[in-house]
């Protein structure tokens, strides 16, 4: 395997301390990944939960997430996660990256129209590219900002989950990372797209880290990666899944291994399959309710009880690769 990261990412913050180690003993035991990319809002849970992943034997992927904030107080959150960061980077050394933030043309105001991610986000599924020229415009001012806070602070490796629709100079950071989801029916595009990535990155002499991919569990997920939640009736009363669509472990658990078998075949760095849970995807017996059909899971979680999850055939999968 000439993948160097193999990971997984996690979201902190929604687990207890014994809860969390268990999953972390399976992100490193039985899906045999080297790193964990660790998202969260709350300082304190991301930092707990590193320190447990280090102590763990994992690497450490330190990802802030602070969507729909004001310049001053994201660069604020970030000044305070890369100064915890930076006490676990000289306590383990090699072993901590910080990422800066991820797909900042959606999460923050101001490069595409709407208050919020969920409005932004209609903008850019049906008209980024009459904002293209704005996102890259504004984009390169905030990485700017976010970039020297963040190595005022940190001495470590620094990097930014780039969405694939930006275009990101990556002249000043030690990574190139791109969340890289393939979609539609032309898979050889991808492939170019990928290659493309990697003869810039090479040019720069940086290596590419691809921070998320992934799709859902059912049939046709493949075609809509990203996009897969959007078979989630989200306003109904509650959530439905709109009819019409199958669960099928199986086309997710391809999705995921075929593409990690594609990074090691062109000698990507590393890369991060999104995502070990998603506990607002639960899983029901109800397949108008199985939320976890339309999430990225490799576990899922059972609607009457948060804590608990059960594997699907995307860990399998994925544990098999990473092995």
């Amino acid at each position: 395997m000439s993948l160097t990261v193999r990971g997984i990412s996690y979201v902190t913050g929604e687990t207890e301390d014994e809860a969390l180690a268990r999953d972390l003993r399976a992100i490193r035991a039985d899906l045999h990944c080297t790193a964990v990319q660790l998202i969260g809002t709350d300082i304190g849970s991301q930092l707990r939960a590193a320190r447990a992943a280090l102590d763990e034997g994992l690497d450490v992927y330190v990802r802030p997430y602070l969507a729909d904030r004001p310049r001053a107080e994201l660069l604020a959150h970030l000044t305070e996660m890369a100064a915890g960061a930076e006490e676990l980077r000289a306590r383990y050394p090699g072993r901590v990256t910080l990422l800066v933030g991820s797909e900042f043309s959606l999460t923050q105001g101001g490069m595409l129209p709407g208050p919020k991610v969920f409005v932004r986000l209609q903008f850019l599924l049906r008209w980024r590219r009459l904002f293209d020229r704005r996102i890259t415009r504004k984009l390169r001012r905030l990485l700017a900002e976010t970039l020297a806070t963040a190595r005022g602070v940190f001495h470590g490796p620094v990097t930014y989950a780039a969405g694939y629709w930006e275009q990101v100079d990556w002249s000043d950071f030690d990574i190139v990372g791109v969340n890289l989801y393939r979609f539609g029916d032309d898979p050889a595009a991808y492939e170019r797209g990928l290659d493309a990535l990697l003869r810039r990155a090479e040019a720069a002499g940086k290596p590419v880290v691809i921070t998320e991919f992934g799709c859902g569990a059912f049939r046709g997920a493949e075609r809509r990666g990203p996009g897969s939640f959007r078979i989630v009736r989200w306003f109904a009363d509650p959530p439905r899944i709109k009819p019409g669509h199958e669960r099928d472990e199986g086309t997710q658990a391809a999705y995921l291994g075929e593409l990690i078998g594609l990074y090691a075949a062109r000698d990507v760095h590393g890369c991060f399959a999104y995502t070990f849970a998603m506990r607002d995807f639960p899983h029901h017996d109800d397949p108008s309710l199985d939320l976890d059909m339309a999430g990225f899971g490799v576990v899922k979680v059972p609607h009457d009880d948060l804590s608990e999850w059960r594997p699907k055939e995307a860990f399998a999968e994925v544990a098999r690769r990473y092995a």
